[in-house]
């Protein structure tokens, strides 16, 4: 990433319910890195949410993208993904001029 300026990252990650998992992941990225590293996730286990809306993986990322093109929460306001709100908001500035065009 910084043989590469404008490269972004997004980590998926489980967040196992675990109230520290976030700031554990941020902690391991460099400082001069983190304004450009998304870290997105379930807050217990991606099956849970699958199990939840009744849709696969693949339909729940759909639902996802079109929520960040359209401005809408449709699926990111479910109980197990709004925790991203910050990381998510952080993310459309950034990807959405470029991403959903």
């Amino acid at each position: 990433m910084r043989k590469f300026p404008q490269r972004m990252m997004v980590l998926l990650i489980d967040f196992d319910n675990r109230e520290n998992r976030l700031s554990y992941a941020q902690s391991q990225i460099p400082d001069n890195l983190k304004e450009r590293v998304f870290i997105l996730g379930v807050q217990s286990e991606p099956e849970n949410l699958k199990r939840d809306i009744n849709k696969s993986f693949e339909e729940n990322g759909d639902v996802l993208a079109q929520d960040c093109s359209d401005n809408t929460n449709e699926l990111w306001g479910h109980e197990l993904l709004k925790h991203n709100k910050t990381q998510l908001e952080r993310m459309i500035v950034s990807v959405k001029p470029f991403l959903f065009n």
